[in-house]
């Protein structure tokens, strides 16, 4: 095929397509989602606060749309809940940028667009002659914001990365599970959310500059420094005290020198989340809690004998605690987490249910909020629940909510728009460019 040209007079706005797009706080904005698992979440935040995010995938889908679960555990890329889940409000198109006129249509694309978000290898778009240096050029105030497992620059650039290893280097991994066993990974990759909701932050912050200057910026997200943020209080306990905090499983440690406490407990059908602190910060919850306790006949002597605002964690010995926890782990057994939450609702304590997604499903709060919404699926026959909007504004956030794209579902509306007739992208089609 010929190389492509610039077509004059036959591009239009490409936000003006079949959906509802044009509404929300970035409505103005055009994505170029290049990512993989690494950055969806970053183009799915943008996507929500109503920008026109168009998926790229090479001819014939990404390969992330093999990552289950499936629509009714049925393997098949079109089904892919986990693709649904990142890629919704998003439209979608392929696009083979390492072909002479794939990269030619995408530096079309770049010129009418806010940003790019890539998560390919450091170094890779620069050698397609797409890198920043590149893409200024075309679109002055183009913000490029790349997401890699080690960073665009230092000693690990060239490194490989997943998940797991992103979450081992960054120390997380090095603190869950029990202490006598392996190290447990989280089970939905953390570092990839991690990553993606630091690089939507930071091309925001970018575009807050760009509209101020002009300028845009490559942004760089490195999955290893985004997980690492959240060591916690790993980082304060080694500069207070130079101690290492391992992995303790369902306890914690760090709150008494040379002790360590539970937090997670067992209740009747699941798990409940609770701190025993004393002084300011915990005599309400403790005190209230072992006024309940009493009122069902489960608080001993000592429990009721405790001045809990003078009861300084940091001057417990292990005794003390098991002394104290003793009490409480039988009475949370006597309850179901729904019980202990509300109990603690209406008492104004702090203890904590473990959700699992059916349970967030039913949550009250977020049934009151309008949090979940019903989403079609003409392709499955059926209407999917999925989360609103992840904020609230008093202005209109986002454009009405769409399902993910199925595979180049948006080819022709997108390239349509660009000048492309139905036989250039025929051609294109059997030339592997689209």
């Amino acid at each position: 095929m010929e190389p492509v040209k610039q077509r004059k007079g036959k591009s239009k706005d490409l936000s003006k397509g079949e959906m509802a797009l044009g509404q929300g706080l970035l409505a103005k904005c055009r994505v170029l989602d290049l990512t993989d698992e690494k950055g969806f979440l970053c183009g799915k935040i943008l996507a929500d606060l109503g920008a026109d995010v168009i998926k790229i995938e090479p001819p014939g889908g990404s390969p992330s749309r093999n990552v289950g679960p499936f629509y009714h555990d049925l393997p098949d890329p079109e089904k892919s809940l986990y693709w649904f889940c990142y890629n919704s409000n998003k439209r979608g198109i392929t696009l083979n940028i390492e072909t002479r006129d794939g990269k030619e249509i995408f530096k079309r694309l770049v010129k009418d667009s806010d940003f790019v978000i890539e998560s390919y290898d450091p170094g890779y778009l620069d050698k397609l002659g797409l890198g920043y240096s590149k893409l200024d050029k075309i679109n002055k105030g183009i913000i490029l914001t790349s997401i890699t497992p080690f960073g665009q620059t230092g000693p690990y650039q060239g490194y490989k990365g997943t998940d797991i290893v992103a979450m081992a280097m960054s120390g997380i991994l090095y603190q869950t599970g029990d202490p006598n066993l392996p190290p447990v990974n989280i089970s939905i990759p953390q570092s990839y959310l991690h990553a993606g909701g630091d690089a939507a932050v930071a091309s925001l912050i970018a575009y807050y500059f760009r509209e101020r200057t002009g300028v845009g910026q490559h942004v760089d997200v490195s999955l290893q420094q985004s997980t690492a943020l959240y060591l916690a209080n790993t980082i304060p306990l080694w500069e207070l005290e130079e101690e290492i905090l391992t992995r303790a499983g369902q306890y914690r440690k760090g709150l008494s020198p040379g002790a360590i406490q539970r937090q997670i407990w067992l209740c009747k059908d699941g798990y409940v989340f609770f701190v025993m602190l004393g002084g300011a910060t915990g005599a309400k919850t403790c005190r209230e809690l072992v006024r309940w306790m009493d009122s069902e006949g489960m608080a001993n002597e000592h429990l009721r004998g405790i001045e809990w605002e003078n009861w300084d964690m940091a001057d417990r010995t292990q005794q003390e605690i098991d002394e104290v926890s003793a009490p409480i782990e039988k009475f949370f057994l006597t309850h179901t987490k729904t019980e202990l939450w509300q109990g603690a609702v209406s008492r104004r304590m702090s203890v904590c249910p473990f959700y699992d997604p059916e349970d967030l499903i039913k949550d009250p709060q977020l049934r009151a909020r309008n949090f979940w919404m019903e989403v079609d699926h003409p392709e499955l026959g059926t209407r999917l629940t999925y989360p609103r909007e992840f904020v609230k504004a008093s202005e209109e956030i986002s454009h009405t909510p769409f399902r993910a794209p199925l595979i180049g579902e948006h080819n022709g509306e997108v390239y349509g728009a660009l000048g492309f007739s139905l036989e250039e992208m025929t051609a294109l089609k059997e030339d592997g460019v689209i």
